[in-house]
Formats: structure tokens, sequence, C-alpha cells
């Protein structure tokens, strides 16, 4: 295999390793604007906080598994709480108040991130059992663990477009989406629906963050870095689709990791690129659909 080849390889798996680990955060986003209504610059920070919480744990249990195990449920705790107290007065008020809010919840947030730990970055080992590399040519290797984190965001997809398309829950989703008062009228409590799909969509970034950590790095402001490129995201695969969510993920994830090796001087416009080429072509993005 030449070398061009075995590069864009290489590349090629980054990218969609990459553009899957981006769509476990903006299906969560995609879920709770779309749906709820609500615009959460936020979201981000269940990145940041499942992130810390996976070091934490793993400095001490040695166990990235038990790590992930103890902090999923104080995630889903964390956005069931928070939507319950904080979001919910959100619906019926105007963006402007939830944009003040949820940018002010970061600020909340990230400061209590700088008194927890501090400012340094922190690493977390890769789990012993994938910790070795996968040969694909006679001189390039690609490390276990990144197939790992392909593999479970796959099944995440697979689980989450299930729930959405095939269950009771999903259903109720979707017409809560269209005609809140009607579903309401049917005795539904679907508050008590948004409160869980607010949970899930935490639930969902910040277990994106724990499973890149040994990847990444944990450091500050990786909430933010993460938040822009998933409402980019949710612009591109359009509002409140999650196939449109797997696909702009897939798509942004591609372009940035290509991006950043052919033409590094201007990679930092190839996702902006892919998404005025995209909103050119549908305005409502690859999946949205005009309400």
């Amino acid at each position: 295999m030449s070398d061009v080849l075995s590069q864009l390889l290489i590349q090629g798996l980054n990218g969609i390793q990459y553009g899957l680990l981006l769509f476990l955060v903006a299906s969560g986003l995609t879920l709770v604007f779309g749906v709820m209504g609500v615009i959460n610059l936020a979201h981000g920070s269940f990145y940041m906080l499942g992130a810390y919480l996976a070091f934490l744990f793993f400095e001490l249990t040695g166990s990235l598994f038990l790590a992930i195990l103890i902090a999923v449920p104080i995630t889903i705790a964390a956005g069931y709480l928070l939507e319950a107290t904080l979001f919910r007065p959100l619906y019926i008020r105007d963006h402007l108040y939830q944009v003040l809010l949820t940018y002010g919840l970061i600020l909340v947030l990230d400061e209590l991130r700088r008194l927890a730990f501090g400012n340094d970055v922190h690493g977390i080992k890769v789990p012993a059992l994938f910790d070795f590399s996968i040969p694909l040519t006679q001189t390039l290797n690609y490390p276990a663990f990144r197939i790992v984190i392909s593999v479970i965001c796959l099944i995440i997809a697979g689980a989450l477009y299930l729930l959405i398309q095939r269950t009771r829950l999903g259903m109720i989703v979707r017409a809560g989406s269209t005609n809140r008062e009607m579903v309401q009228s049917l005795g539904i409590d679907i508050n008590l629906v948004y409160r869980v799909l607010f949970a899930l969509g935490a639930a969902l970034a910040a277990f994106a963050g724990m499973i890149a950590a040994p990847v990444t790095t944990v450091f500050p402001g990786m909430g933010n870095e993460v938040l822009i490129i998933s409402f980019v995201v949710v612009v591109i695969g359009g509002i409140g689709s999650i196939k449109g969510a797997f696909v702009g993920s897939l798509l942004v994830g591609l372009a940035d990791t290509f991006g950043q090796v052919f033409v590094p001087s201007l990679s930092g416009m190839a996702v902006y690129v892919v998404m005025a080429a995209v909103l050119i072509w549908r305005p409502t993005g690859l999946y949205g659909s005009p309400k």
C-alpha cells in the first residue's frame, strides 16, 4: 500500500472516530434544541463534567470502566435536577433568557471545575485491555482503543435510533416536539418526558467526555470547544434530527481531520465551509424540516 493511501486510511479512521464522538454530544444537543426548544449553551459543560468525573474516579479506583460506571449516574442525576430547577421555567420564555441562563451556568460550572481540579491538564491511562495497536499495513498501526470508541459510539447511535423511532417514549417525544399541548391533553406528563430527555442528553455528552479522556486528555475549556463544533453538526444535520446529527457528525469529523492534515493553514475553516455548502443546498439542514 502506498504512503498516500496509508495516510488516507489512518486519517479516515481518525475522522470517523472523531465524528462518532461528536455524535454523542450533538445528539443530545439536537434533542434538547429541536424537541424542547431550549438553546443550551451549557451543553458542552456536561462533556467537560464527564471527563473530569472520569479522571476523579479513575484516580480513586484505578479503572476507567469503574470510573464510568460511577460517573454516568451522577451526570444523569445532574441533568435531571438542572432541568427541574433551572430549565423548566424557560420553556415559555424568549430564547434570550435561555442564552443568558445557560451562559451563566457555563461560568458557574467552570469555576466549580477550577476550585475542584485547578487549571492543570490531566491524563487518564488507556485501559490495559485495549492498550495495543492493530497493524493496518507493514509499517502502520492503529490504536485499538480508538476503534473501541468508534464501536461504542455506533452501538449507542443504534440504540438511540431505536429509542426514538421504535418505542413509546420515542413516539411521545416526537409528538411532543410537534404539539406539546396535544400530548398533555392525552394525559401524558410532558414535563417528566422532557426531564428524562434532558437527562439523557446530558448523560450522552458526559459519556463522550469520559471515553474521550484517555485520547484527548482532560483540560480546562474542553467543553467550550466541543460545544461550538456540536452546534455546527446540528445545523448541518437539521435541528431535531438524530439521523441528521449522525451524518453531520461524520461529515464534520472527516472535514476537520483531513483539513488539519492536508491544508493546515485553512483547517479552521473546513467545517464551516461544509456547513455553508449544506445550508446553500438545504437551508434547513440535511434532514431538518421547516416548522
